[in-house]
This record gives structure tokens, C-alpha cells and sequence, in this order.
């Protein structure tokens, strides 16, 4: 039987539909029925690309002896982060004050029915393991609780909340000054991985804006090592196990240091981020190789994850069965495609097949000047095209189908074919989301969006108006651009610091380019353009959100390598969006 989650248009949501828990939907409903009953709130968050969600998901959330004591005992919420980033932004931040360490998803929280938080964690086993009870028991634990201890949980509650917005301290502001760009290259030298390229241990992820400031910088210094550090680390990703060498696109990250093993979802911001990081690293080198890199990326997006303009939000590759292949496997493709059996052995090496199942990666761009390459790769190609794509979380969101148009107006410099997508892609957000001056989060195809807009949306797209203005001289762009930024401030700007939304809670953007670029930066590039273009007077509110946070930004410019890059811009007088 289907659960209160039955009419919403998220896919993740979807997928625990027919649960014998009676999710709700983050709403009214659910919330004035907590309060009525005076029962706990069960709050799970996540997204239909997580690993651990859907592992949580298969122990605990269809069994029914699970779902006997949430259905007496608590009212269970249900959220998918992406489609709610300001719900999931403000329980992170009580994720991190309860815990002192970075939360992850599935987040899983208890709330009173008035919203006090009193426990938060983020997968829950179905046994005991890891060092924790079972979810069961847990389940219990805090049912017991809850009943004859519900005023201790409170008191804890509300010193959590006091922690999140504690009273405004007078802000240590430090002069901004060319200095950061030093200390920015020494920072990530001191971080940068000398054997595998990139700037952590495992997992690795990406880190687009780390490397897109070092581009900058090198562009201002002229410093070797700086570039030295950025093209180790884009062609370990790109010749590593992170990119897709047969169908194209990047992989979320790798659970190993060396880029060898990748967790298997590709994320559209990630496409985004990337394909624009290595036509900047074109454009830097003038290396064909990253153009090359790029445009396989935009073309993987625009053959397997859009709709008419529009992007699809994750590809959710749960596991290698799709992506890896044998020696053998790649040897009978061969065989299929002519290839010579002589040629077989040299590409098989190239490519880092075995005996086992393993996942394709050419670690040499000379491997690509094996005789027949170009025919494997081809016979690859052929030999997934007979499997199963993985699934497709279908849900469109504004902010990433924007940041994809960007990346395809930045490629129609070097390539016009990908001016025309670019700007049916705009078109297609306007219509879609823009309605009676209210602009809209996501929404899926066919579906009218309900979900308002937050910071990102507006910053985004008004990067990507900006973008078109440049590429086309369409003044339409330009003023829509202006009027969306007006009412970004309007709604998300206080004195230096910006909302996420105007919601039921109260929550400060990040300024962290995690999992992408901070929306503080983009809607700070945004406002700096436009202070050229239209107003001097939009660049006071650069200064002061560069001002409100200096302290922090010249301390450890490392730590926001976004809003880093948008200070270089700022103390050059350079406008930071440049194609």
C-alpha cells in the first residue's frame, strides 16, 4: 500500500512509495500531525544517487518489524536533499554541532514535534556494527526516551539551537590584499598529493574550484610549480578510473588516492564544474587534450542525460556491472569490429584490462596513438550499448541545468555547434521555471514546479543570462540577468552574509564548494559583472560580503577556493566571469 509520498514528483521519494513506513513529505500535514499526537519526528534525508542511502533503504526501511514501531511511535519525514537544499543545509549544520564532524547522507535526525533535535546520525545499521546498535534498537532506545525523559532531550535540543546562531560577534574584518594569492598557492602545495595529483587522501574527490583559482593564479604569476600541480591532477582524473572513457563524463569521485577506483554515480554539477575546468585549462595551455576532454563531457550530457534543453540530475551507477568489462570481454568486442588479432595485446595493456572484471582506464595519452584505438574504443562503445544503462534520477533542477548552459556557451567560443543547444537550454529554464516573476527550484518534465527558488537558483541563472549576454549581445539577457539579481539581494542579502532561502528556517549559504562552487561566490561574480555592465553600485555588495567574512578568507583562502578566486577577481578589477 503506498505511503504519503505517492503524489510527490521526486524520484527518490518515489522509490519508498510502496514502504510499509507512513513516510510523509517534508509539509503541514506531517508537522501538525506530530504536534497533535505529541509524537517524536523520525527525519530521513537523502538522495536516489547515494550509495548509503539505498543500503539503508534495503535493511530497515522495508521490513515491516521496523516499520511497526516508526508508524506507532514517531512520525517519519522523508526529504531529498536536492530537491530541498535549504531543509538539508540547516540539519547539516545540527548534524555538525551534535557531532562535531561533517554529516553525510542518509542524514537521520530525531525531532520533537515542535522541531527540537535532540539525535542525529547518518546511516543506521540494521545490526549492531560499526560500533552501533542496531536501528531497532536504537528506535527503542529513544522511544524510552522520548516518554520518561523528554525534558532532558529538550534542554539538550536547545543548546544545539542556541549553538546555531549564536549571538552576533563584531566582525574581525582584514584588509584584502594581493597577499592571498601567495598563501593560497602555499596552502595548496602543502595539501597537494606529489605522487597521484589532486589535494586529499581517499576518497578524492575532484576539487574543480581548487584548481580552477590555481589556473587563475598561474595566469597572474606566471609560477611553473603552480601549473605543474593543475595539470598532474587533471590528467591523473582524466586517464584515471574517475572519467568514463567510453561513454564520456566524470564519476563522483574515487575511493582510492591513485584515481583508480570510482564510486559509481555521475552528477551534473560534476559535468558542469569539469568540462568548464578543462576548457580554462585550454585556454591556459593551448593542450588540445583538455579541449578534447571537455567537449566528450558536454557531448556525454547532451546524449544521455537531457531532455529537450533540460539536464537530468545524477546517473546512479550503484554498481561496476555497467562499467567494467574483462580482458576477454574486450578482446571478443574486438574480434566483432575487425580488429586484428595482433593488435589485441597492445590495447589491452593500454587499457588496464585482466583476467578479472575490471574498470577501463588509459593512463597515457600515447596509448591513444595505438594503432586501431579509435576502432577499440568504438567496439567498446558498441559492447555497453548492449547493456542496461543504470537509472536516471529524472528530476531537473535549476541551478544544474544552468551551470550545464554555462559550460555549453563557454564551449561555443572554440566550438559554434554548442551555441545552439546552449541557448535552447536557457529558453527551456526560462520557460520551465520562470513564471509571473516567481522563479522555481526543480521540478520533472511534464510537471508544473512548486518548489520556490533558493540563493543558487537565482545565482546560477543569472551567471548563465550573463554568459548569453557576452556570446550573443542580446540585451534581453543582460536585463533579465539585472532584475534576477535585484531580487536575489532583495530576498537573501543582509548586511554581508546571504540566506539560503527566506524559509521556515533561518540558513546562511555556505561559502564551502561542497558538493559545487558556493552560491555565495557565483552570485558575487554575478554582482561584480553587472557592476560593469549596469551600476557601479552593485559592487558594494561584493565589498561587503568579502568584508563580513576577510578574516577568514585571507587566514585560510584554501578552505573556499571559490570565494578566493572571487577576491583575486575583485583586487585585479577584473570582472571574474570571463569566457
Amino acid at each position: 500500500m503506498a505511503n504519503h509520498l505517492k503524489n510527490e514528483f521526486s524520484p527518490y521519494l518515489q522509490q519508498h512509495a510502496n514502504d510499509p513506513i507512513a513516510w510523509y513529505p517534508w509539509g503541514e500535514e506531517a508537522l501538525t500531525k506530530a504536534r497533535t499526537e505529541q509524537k517524536p519526528i523520525f527525519l530521513s534525508i537523502g538522495y536516489s544517487s547515494c550509495h548509503w542511502c539505498r543500503v539503508m533503504a534495503e535493511e530497515s526501511f522495508g521490513e515491516e518489524a521496523i516499520a511497526t514501531i516508526l508508524n506507532r511511535e514517531f512520525i517519519s519525514i522523508m526529504v531529498d536533499k536536492e530537491e530541498r537544499p535549504d531543509l538539508d543545509s540547516y540539519f547539516q549544520a545540527i548534524y555538525r554541532i551534535m557531532n562535531g564532524s561533517e554529516g553525510g547522507w542518509p542524514t537521520s535526525l530525531f525531532l520533537s514535534d515542535h522541531l527540537k533535535p535532540f539525535y542525529s546520525a547518518t546511516y543506521i545499521p540494521d545490526e549492531p556494527k560499526y560500533a552501533m546498535m542496531s536501528f531497532s534498537s536504537l528506535l527503542e532506545v529513544i522511544t524510552h526516551k522520548y516518554t520518561h525523559e523528554k525534558k532532558t532531550l529538550l534542554t539538550e535540543a536547545n543548546r544545539v539551537l542556541a549553538q546555531l546562531h549564536p549571538k552576533k560577534e563584531s566582525i574581525q574584518a582584514t584588509k584584502l590584499d594581493r597577499s592571498i594569492v601567495d598563501r593560497y598557492r602555499i596552502q595548496a602545495q602543502g595539501l597537494f598529493d606529489q605522487q597521484a595529483g589532486g589535494f586529499s587522501t581517499s576518497p578524492k574527490f575532484p576539487q574543480t574550484t581548487t584548481l580552477s583559482t590555481l589556473l587563475d593564479i598561474y595566469t597572474l604569476t606566471q609560477d611553473t610549480s603552480t601549473l605543474e600541480m593543475v595539470e598532474m591532477t587533471l590528467k591523473a582524473m582524466a586517464q584515471g578510473g574517475l572519467r568514463d572513457s567510453i561513454d564520456g563524463g566524470f564519476y563522483r569521485y574515487t575511493t582510492d588516492e591513485a584515481w583508480r577506483d570510482p564510486h559509481f554515480e555521475k552528477m551534473t554539477y560534476d559535468q558542469a564544474h569539469l568540462s568548464d575546468l578543462y576548457l580554462q585549462a585550454y585556454h591556459t595551455t593551448q593542450d588540445p587534450f583538455y579541449r578534447n576532454i571537455a567537449f566528450e563531457t558536454l557531448e556525454f550530457m547532451l546524449e544521455k542525460m537531457s531532455d529537450d534543453g533540460l539536464f537530468y540530475t545524477a546517473s546512479n551507477q550503484h554498481t561496476q556491472a555497467y562499467a567494467s568489462l574483462t580482458a576477454q570481454e574486450a578482446r571478443h568486442a574486438f574480434d566483432k569490429a575487425k580488429i586484428p588479432t595482433k593488435a589485441h595485446d597492445a590495447l589491452i595493456e593500454a587499457l588496464h584490462l585482466g583476467v578479472e572484471s575490471s574498470i577501463l582506464r588509459v593512463d597515457t595519452q600515447h596509448a591513444q596513438t595505438l594503432p586501431y584505438y579509435p576502432e577499440a574504443h568504438q567496439a567498446l562503445k558498441a559492447l555497453r550499448a548492449t547493456r542496461d544503462y543504470p537509472a536516471i534520477d529524472t528530476k531537473i533542477i535549476l541551478s544544474w541545468s544552468a551551470m550545464m548552459t554555462t559550460s555549453l556557451l563557454k564551449a561555443s567560443h572554440l566550438e559554434p555547434r554548442y551555441l545552439t543547444p546552449a541557448l535552447h537550454a536557457l529558453d527551456q529554464l526560462l520557460t520551465t521555471f520562470y513564471h509571473n516573476d516567481t522563479l522555481f527550484h526543480t521540478t520533472i518534465r511534464g510537471e508544473t514546479p512548486t518548489i520556490e527558488a533558493f540563493l543558487e537558483d537565482y545565482a546560477y541563472l543569472s551567471e548563465t543570462l550573463l554568459y548569453a549576454y557576452e556570446v550573443t549581445s542580446d540585451e534581453v539577457f543582460l536585463i533579465t540577468a539585472t532584475k534576477l539579481l535585484n531580487s536575489a539581494i532583495e530576498q537573501y542579502y543582509l548586511a554581508g552574509r546571504w540566506r539560503v532561502t527566506q524559509g521556515e528556517f533561518e540558513t546562511y549559504a555556505t561559502l564551502l564548494d561542497s558538493p559545487y562552487t558556493s552560491p555565495v561566490a557565483i552570485v558575487l561574480q554575478a554582482l561584480q559583472a553587472l557592476s560593469v555592465l549596469v551600476d557601479p553600485v552593485y559592487l558594494k555588495f561584493v565589498f561587503k560580503t568579502l568584508e563580513f567574512h576577510s578574516y577568514d578568507l585571507m587566514r585560510q583562502p584554501i578552505s573556499t577556493p571559490a570565494m578566493s578566486q572571487t577576491v583575486i577577481g575583485y583586487l585585479q578589477g577584473e570582472r571574474v566571469l570571463k569566457l
